[in-house]
C-alpha cells in the first residue's frame, strides 16, 4: 500500500514531513513534488471568500475545491479558478462533504460568523488544518470549543487578521513592532490605556446596522436559505439578512464591532502582553438595542485587572482634540507614531527585538508549529468582542467576568450568551 504525505501526516498526527525522492533528482532545487503540495478548499466564496481565491495557491500549496450554499457564488468561483489557475475546481453545497473529502488538507472558513465555531471543530476532528476568517468565532462557548478541538486533535490553525506580525496598523503609520518595544520595556510606565477611535485613526463602520421590521421576500432559487441560516434561529428571509449585509444582525454577527473589533483588539492584547489573559470587566454606553438588529454604541471600555484599560469610542462620539493611541505615566503615544519620549526611535533601535512569530501559515502546516495568531491568543481576543456584544445584546451598562473561568459573574442572562442554543440539528 503507498503512503503519501497527507496520508502520512493525518495517520502520525502531523509530526512529521518528508519526502523520499530528492527535489534535485526529480526537478531542480525548487520542484514541488505533487505529494508536497498542500491542498485547500475554502468554505463561503461570495465575500471574502471570493477576494481569496485571486491570491490562494501558490507552488508549496494549491486550491482544489470551494463550497457555497449559493450557487451564483459556486459559478463565479469556478469561472475565476478556470481564468486565473487554469484548472477547474471542484465544488460542493454542503461543507461536510468538502470536509470530509480526504485530498484536501486545509480548509479555509469565510462563511459569515455563526458557521465559524461548527465548522471549525468539524475540520479538526476530520484531521483538517484550518484557516478561518475574523471574528474567530460568533460566541465565547464556541471559542471553547474550538480550542479545545484543535488541541486534541493537533490541527494547526491560522485566525485571518494579520495586523500584530504585519502590514501598518491603521492610523498609527507603524506597524505594531515598535509600540511592542515600547511597551514591553517600560517606557511608557504602566499601566496603560489605549484608545481606539476614529480621533486615533480607526473606524468603526456604524453602516453595519441592521434594519428592524423586515418584511418577509421570496428566497431566491440559488440559495439554500436554510442551509445558510443553519445553526441560527429561523427569520423569514430577507435579502438585507444574507451576503454582504449580515453583519447587521446579532443572529449571525454583531454589526461593526464584531466586523472591526478583532482587527483591532487583538493587536492590543499582544501590544500589552495579554495574550494569556483578559478584562475583569466591560462596560458599555449605548442606546438601547433592539433584539435583532445590532445597532449603534457610544463608548465600551474594558479594563484588566492590573489597571490597563481599552477604550472604543464610536463614530460621531469621539474624544475632541489631539488624542493619544496608547498613553502611560510616563508617556503617550499619537496618530503617526508621534511620542511624547525625545528621539524615541533612536531609543527603540537600542531595544531588543520582540520575539520572533511564526508568521508563515503553510511552513507552520508542514513543520507543525504553532501560527502567531492561533486557535488559543485568536479566543481571547474574540473574547473581548463577544464581551462588549454580550453587554450591549442585554442593554447591560457594565458586566463582570472571570477570566481564568471565562464567565460572567452574578448574571446568569449574559452566561447564557456564552453558550446559545442551536437550530436543530446543528451542535458544537
Amino acid at each position: 500500500m503507498s503512503i503519501n504525505r497527507r496520508s502520512f501526516l493525518k495517520a502520525m498526527g502531523g509530526v512529521a514531513l518528508f519526502s523520499i525522492v530528492p527535489r534535485q533528482v526529480l526537478g531542480g532545487e525548487k520542484f514541488i513534488a505533487p505529494s508536497d503540495q498542500l491542498t485547500k478548499g475554502i468554505i463561503g466564496v461570495g465575500g471574502i471568500g471570493k477576494s481569496n481565491l485571486h491570491f490562494t495557491s501558490d507552488e508549496r500549496c494549491r486550491l482544489v475545491a470551494v463550497c457555497d450554499v449559493d450557487k451564483k457564488h459556486l459559478e463565479q468561483a469556478v469561472n475565476l479558478g478556470k481564468r486565473k489557475f487554469n484548472q477547474t475546481l471542484q465544488t460542493y453545497q454542503d461543507y461536510r462533504d468538502m470536509i470530509a473529502d480526504p485530498n484536501i488538507d486545509i480548509i479555509h472558513i469565510a462563511t459569515p460568523p455563526h458557521w465559524h465555531g461548527i465548522m471549525a471543530v468539524e475540520a479538526a476532528k476530520a484531521g483538517k488544518d484550518i484557516w478561518c476568517e475574523k471574528p474567530m468565532t460568533r460566541t465565547i462557548g464556541e471559542g471553547k470549543r474550538v480550542v479545545e478541538a484543535v488541541k486534541q486533535n493537533n490541527r494547526i490553525f491560522r485566525l485571518n487578521t494579520w495586523f500584530r506580525f504585519k502590514d501598518t496598523f491603521y492610523g498609527l503609520g507603524t506597524t505594531v513592532e515598535p509600540l511592542k518595544k515600547l511597551v514591553s520595556n517600560g517606557m511608557l510606565g504602566w499601566p496603560l490605556k489605549v484608545r481606539i477611535s476614529g480621533a486615533t485613526g480607526f473606524a468603526w463602520k456604524f453602516f453595519w446596522v441592521g434594519k428592524e421590521n423586515l418584511k418577509p421576500e421570496t428566497v431566491p432559487a440559488e440559495l439554500d436559505y436554510d442551509m445558510w441560516l443553519g445553526p441560527a434561529p429561523y427569520k423569514p428571509y430577507n435579502s438585507h439578512r444574507v451576503h454582504q449585509t449580515f453583519r447587521g444582525y446579532w443572529d449571525y454577527d454583531g454589526g461593526g464591532l464584531a466586523d472591526m473589533g478583532q482587527h483591532y483588539l487583538d493587536p492590543v492584547q499582544y501590544i500589552l502582553g495579554k495574550d494569556d489573559t483578559l478584562p475583569i470587566k466591560v462596560e458599555v454606553d449605548a442606546p438601547q438595542q433592539h433584539p435583532d438588529a445590532a445597532g449603534i454604541w457610544r463608548k465600551i471600555t474594558y479594563t484588566y485587572e492590573d489597571g490597563c484599560q481599552i477604550i472604543l469610542e464610536g463614530e460621531g462620539f469621539e474624544s475632541k482634540g489631539d488624542v493619544p493611541y496608547i498613553e502611560g505615566p510616563l508617556g503617550k503615544v499619537y496618530q503617526g507614531f508621534r511620542c511624547t519620549i525625545p528621539n524615541i526611535m533612536d531609543k527603540l533601535a537600542e531595544l531588543p527585538d520582540p520575539e520572533p512569530q511564526n508568521t508563515d501559515f503553510i511552513e507552520c502546516v508542514k513543520t507543525r508549529q504553532k501560527f502567531a495568531l492561533n486557535e488559543e491568543n485568536g479566543h481571547n481576543s474574540c473574547t473581548l468582542v463577544n464581551m462588549a456584544v454580550d453587554a450591549l445584546r442585554l442593554n447591560r451598562p457594565v458586566l463582570y467576568f472571570d477570566p481564568r473561568k471565562q464567565l460572567f459573574l452574578n448574571d446568569d442572562a449574559a452566561n447564557r450568551l456564552i453558550d446559545q442554543p442551536m437550530r436543530g440539528p446543528w451542535s458544537i
